[in-house]
């Protein structure tokens, strides 16, 4: 072969690569529309997966990818956000009624007169409490750790 054969070929290679690479890109920014709109109709966990396939199965759409990951550290914010605003409210009607039953079986405690149900019942409320503060506790460090990342970009 000579070197315009070798040339030729190589210059038609390159452009059946650039098709490919057109058709996939324009593949991944269709998932990544998809996305945006489950991420708009509140269905952050379909979204979530659309973006998961776009990067499984184009890893060669790096600027799809790109904003891909801003749409990923958006859904999982407000998915973060939302959790948090539910275990706040279920974390403090549990504060109330632990203090509430607290004082209550203290002062059958004091008079010796506590059960065993209402000691149990204390100690079980006590640790749903502990697990709705941990749980909150994660998601504000979650949410701060987002935030910390959306603002290196």
């Amino acid at each position: 072969m000579t070197k315009k054969h070798i040339t030729a070929a190589l210059i038609a290679v390159a452009a059946l690569a650039a098709c490919g690479d057109n058709g996939a890109r324009s593949e991944a920014d269709r998932l990544l529309e998809r996305a945006n709109t489950e991420f708009e109709s509140k269905q952050y966990d379909k979204a979530l997966r659309t973006i998961d396939s776009l990067r499984r199965v184009y890893p060669n759409a790096i600027e799809t990818r790109k904003e891909a990951l801003k749409l990923y550290q958006d859904i999982s914010l407000k998915q973060a956000q939302d959790d948090l605003a539910l275990t706040d409210s279920a974390l403090q009607a549990v504060k109330a009624a632990y203090r509430q039953l607290k004082d209550s079986v203290e002062k059958k405690r004091a008079n010796l007169t506590a059960t065993e149900d209402e000691l149990s019942t204390l100690n079980l409320t006590k640790v749903k409490m502990d697990s709705l503060q941990v749980r909150f506790d994660v998601q504000c460090a979650k949410i701060k750790y987002i935030h910390k990342k959306q603002k290196e970009e």
